[in-house]
């Protein structure tokens, strides 16, 4: 392994590069998803190569979580192509890389009979048919040289290597080869000349079949999972991605888009990893709340599987061996909502102290100890066991006040790393998401001088310390739903805002690209912060809902009407744009109604799958 590929070749020996890929894990995670949900053993390596619902996933370009042909600019391309077989997955695996990249928009050209197919001589069509007469692969410049100039087997790997290599003596050798053989076999010298022109021009990108045809396989393998099983799938890369928040998020927003929830912990749905319940919901892993070991996770779900689903917060601490969950495994179960689907208890009833100053959830540790050591000192006695006896000593839920929201979410964080039942920007969802630029928005930014945005996020850190010169300088973190940001505030700024500056505080920031200096670079001067309660309602001021003629039904009147009903003082104005496409005419109307522009009406309408704009 000391030595390099060329020095090893030439004693004759091979040198392997074996990778890791993780994607692996994924396929593998997916297949026992699978296999645990629905009771199909499904075999990765037999799959259907020609199964339509992949390709269609791979033509609408949702390829979020794949292997491979998950990028924006993929996704675009697959758009494009529309591919249809696996060749044509291949080919985009091997293209999509810079240099060849250009050839793409050439290459779904020809697929789709929008330019024509050509070759500079007809027996080339024998090779170049699959790629649509570009010259896409390594392999088919070695078959072509054969075929053309009758190059030995041997001559055409050493024009590979020299391709690959840059390896200008040996392609200008080869190349005497190569139009001698080309003329003896009757081709035109000049169209020879030419070919020979092309392959040095493909040689600085030129790409090995084998390894785009392999990876293409496991790509296809994944697209497969994701089409076929999208909960199970989904699942598995989500378990992969857990120790990555930000990846984590994204693949979240991406079970989203297909419709596919995820919940929280549940005791009696959750698995070690995440996994999918009867419903097809993803479910958080157990093992994902801090503080909760594996051993403890199989020990709860063995219990589960032998003596069926827990009943009742008694139920639980009954069946579970009392020397796997103590009372602090058994508090950040709760924190994290994984008892919520019991009736009759709420997270914060676990917290009730009792006079005695002892907490519910030991008293519950504790009950359910002296149970299971009564349970077996009744089995081994000559009376057996009587169940109604051993379970009179329940204690009673004594219920408690509601918590704030952002005191439980804040524990689901501390636990789970993400807020799981709602997120404390949610009443603000609107104006970040609609209304402003997002802090991913603000991190992919180009900065252009004098450019001004806005964007908002809560507030989750904030550090003054002290400046060169005297005085203070701040460092604010904020974070949105889709990322978190830092900001430096110096001097004037410092003064003006760093009382904004408190974890947990909404707020919205503007400010401009600027140059200290001339010669300094660009910088984001933040020029204003404001609490986002402050402009709430007040940055969306109306929808533009786009209808074919076609879709306006009776059932569209009926959900607009009922969200009018809603929010009679709602002060959001509301436009149909309505295209009739035998005419190719589209006609504006302006409703006299005021509605609300909630989030609740926009889920509707992307579930009823209709197009809006939202203006601020």
């Amino acid at each position: 392994t000391q030595y390099e590929g060329s020095i090893i070749e030439d004693t004759g020996l091979i040198k392997m590069d074996f990778l890791g890929l993780k994607t692996l894990s994924i396929i593998k995670e997916a297949v026992s998803n699978i296999k645990q949900t629905c009771g199909v053993d499904v075999d990765i390596d037999s799959i259907d190569i020609n199964d339509p619902k992949t390709y269609e996933l791979y033509s609408q370009g949702n390829t979020v979580g794949t292997f491979q042909f998950e990028s924006a600019g993929m996704q675009k391309y697959l758009r494009e192509l529309q591919p249809s077989t696996f060749e044509d997955l291949i080919a985009m695996n091997a293209l999509y890389r810079p240099g060849p990249m250009d050839y793409i928009p050439d290459f779904i050209a020809r697929k789709h009979g929008r330019s024509p197919i050509t070759y500079d001589i007809p027996i080339m069509e024998k090779y170049l048919k699959d790629t649509y007469g570009v010259t896409v692969y390594q392999e088919q410049v070695m078959l072509l040289s054969r075929l053309l100039a009758n190059f030995t087997r041997g001559q055409s790997d050493t024009l590979r290597k020299a391709m690959g290599k840059k390896l200008i003596d040996k392609m200008n050798e080869l190349k005497g080869l190569f139009l001698k053989g080309g003329q003896a076999n009757g081709h035109d010298p000049k169209v020879l000349e030419k070919i020979w022109a092309d392959w040095e021009k493909f040689a600085s990108y030129a790409f090995n079949k084998s390894h785009a045809t392999c990876y293409s396989w496991v790509a296809f393998q994944t697209a497969w999972l994701k089409a076929n099983y999208p909960s199970e799938y989904m699942a598995a890369v989500l378990t992969r991605n857990r120790s990555d928040i930000n990846k984590l998020t994204g693949f979240m927003d991406e079970c989203k888009r297909m419709k596919i929830p995820v919940l929280g912990p549940d005791i009696n749905e959750s698995f070690v990893e995440f996994g999918v319940n009867s419903h097809g919901d993803i479910r958080f892993g157990l093992a994902a709340i801090k503080g909760v070991g594996e051993n403890v996770v199989k020990a709860i779900i063995a219990e589960r599987k032998e003596n069926g689903p827990f009943e009742s917060i008694y139920d639980f601490v009954e069946r579970v061996p009392s020397s796997a969950v103590n009372r602090r495994i058994f508090e950040n179960l709760v924190y994290a909502g994984a008892f919520d689907s019991f009736e009759g208890v709420k997270r914060e009833d676990f917290f009730y102290e009792n006079p005695r100053g002892e907490v519910f959830t030991e008293t519950l540790v504790r009950y359910g100890q002296a149970f299971q050591n009564d349970k077996h000192n009744s089995a081994m006695s000559l009376f057996g066991d009587d169940a109604e006896m051993s379970t009179a000593g329940r204690p009673p839920v004594v219920p408690q006040k509601e918590w704030a929201s952002a005191v439980k979410l804040e524990r689901e964080r501390e636990l789970v790393g993400m807020y799981l039942s709602a997120h404390p920007l949610d009443p603000y969802f609107m104006e970040l998401t609609y209304g402003t630029c997002t802090v991913k928005g603000y991190n992919e930014f180009d900065p252009v001088e004098g450019v001004e945005l806005t964007f908002g996020g809560m507030v989750v850190d904030f550090t003054s310390r002290p400046a060169r010169n005297g005085g203070q300088f701040g460092i604010l973190k904020i974070e949105d739903y889709t990322g978190s940001a830092e900001f430096m505030l110096f001097e004037q700024t410092y003064i003006n805002f760093h009382n904004y500056g408190v974890p947990g505080t909404p707020i919205l920031i503007t400010g401009r690209y600027e140059k200290r200096f001339a010669s300094s670079p660009l910088r984001f001067n933040i020029m204003n912060i404001r609490l986002l309660n402050d402009v709430k309602g007040k940055l969306v001021h109306s929808i533009t809902i786009d209808l074919p003629s076609d879709k306006i039904t009776k059932h569209i009147k009926e959900l607009i009407e009922e969200e009018i009903k809603r929010e009679p003082d709602a002060n959001g104005e509301l436009t149909f744009r309505i295209f009739d496409p035998s005419i190719n005419r589209s006609l504006h109307l302006r409703s006299n109604r005021r509605i609300p522009i909630s989030r609740k009406l926009i889920d509707t309408l992307t579930e009823e799958d209709i197009n809006f704009t939202i203006n601020d």
